[in-house]
């Protein structure tokens, strides 16, 4: 009877379950990009300047360094958005100034997903004393004013590079998104499926990165892009304020030269203004990557007729992302079943 039971349990597995299919790997994330106009606009923007980044010299006009043009010329068809005190193309030097920014931008990004992801996962669920010591850490670091902080970091490392703004705005970035990630896997811990997992004798670790993370796949990118928004207007600011290096090609070196020059009353406005305005824009697509997945995260922030059509039982594949396994999929608004 044991044996025909065992054969029973087996064809019963292999009887696929109606209404419940396994989403191909990344293909909910692309599903929620395409399906959310906030999403799609983000992305679309976020594209321009990466393309912008990656092939500089194909687009730019000429050299960012070059000094063979007349100064302070007028936006012209030579010279799109004018040259500069020096004799400088703006239009060349603000394309070339792309790629430190978007290096910025994803450098410190991950590194403070990373790190938040590491301290906020494993203080909720090791508990504990563990749970007490970096919670209390991540507190600290919340209460503390960052940007001055930062600002003190920087002017103590006089004319700091590219790798030193990463370094000091990724490991001052990461407190909230810890704390998200944290309160996110309180409410996962005692779930059905960890339970399972614990029964069966697995290690935390496994447990972690393989039961806990990719249902909190949504939470995550949202903290990224939320880092990634704050390392591109944080690190325009710092070299803004003088405390970048000054010889590298960045928007925020060019609002610093800018402003020492006094552009907008030297006739040349466009020269202050542009890199601003690119800084805003990137700013822009990663906010509105990150208004698009805190919809998609969290049922509450949907539109009421989005909303409406998942409760109504339609599959709505542009809101939906991650997974609590077990539950009726129904009643599910998140993405991929085990």
């Amino acid at each position: 009877m044991a044996v025909a039971g065992a054969e029973l349990r087996e064809a019963q597995a292999e009887v696929p379950v109606p209404g419940r299919r396994r989403a191909p790997r990344g293909g909910n994330l692309w599903r929620a990009v395409r399906h959310n106009h906030k999403a799609t606009a983000g992305a679309l923007l976020l594209l321009f300047f990466f393309v912008l980044a990656v092939f500089p010299g194909q687009i730019a006009p000429d050299s960012y360094a070059s000094t063979n043009f007349t100064r302070a010329l007028a936006p012209s068809g030579a010279h799109w958005l004018g040259t500069t005190a020096l004799g400088q193309d703006i239009f060349s030097q603000l394309v070339y100034g792309t790629r430190e920014s978007l290096i910025i931008a994803f450098a410190v990004g991950g590194l403070s997903t990373f790190i938040s992801v590491i301290i906020g996962v494993s203080a909720a669920y090791l508990r504990g004393l563990v749970d007490g010591a970096l919670s209390l850490f991540t507190d600290v670091l919340l209460v503390i004013p960052t940007f001055p902080l930062i600002i003190l970091i920087a002017a103590y490392v006089r004319s700091a590079g590219l790798l030193t703004i990463i370094i000091v705005l990724g490991l001052l970035g990461w407190s909230y998104g810890a704390r998200q990630l944290r309160s996110q896997v309180l409410s996962l811990r005692d779930r059905d499926f960890l339970e399972s997992a614990r029964v069966r004798g697995e290690r935390s670790l496994y447990i972690i990165v393989v039961e806990v993370l990719p249902t909190m796949t949504s939470l995550i990118v949202a903290s990224f892009l939320g880092a990634a928004l704050y390392a591109v207007l944080t690190a325009a600011a710092l070299q803004f304020v003088g405390l970048g290096d000054p010889n590298a090609q960045s928007w925020g070196t060019m609002l610093y030269w800018a402003e020492n020059s006094e552009a907008l009353g030297a006739g040349m406005p466009l020269w202050a203004i542009m890199p601003g305005v690119c800084v805003a824009l990137l700013g822009a697509s990663f906010a509105l990557l990150n208004y698009a997945f805190d919809e998609i995260s969290n049922p509450a922030l949907r539109p009421v007729r989005k909303v409406m059509k998942a409760g109504l039982g339609g599959f709505d594949s542009g809101m939906t992302l991650d997974v609590v396994p077990g539950a009726s999929p129904s009643r599910s608004r998140l993405g991929e079943e085990r």
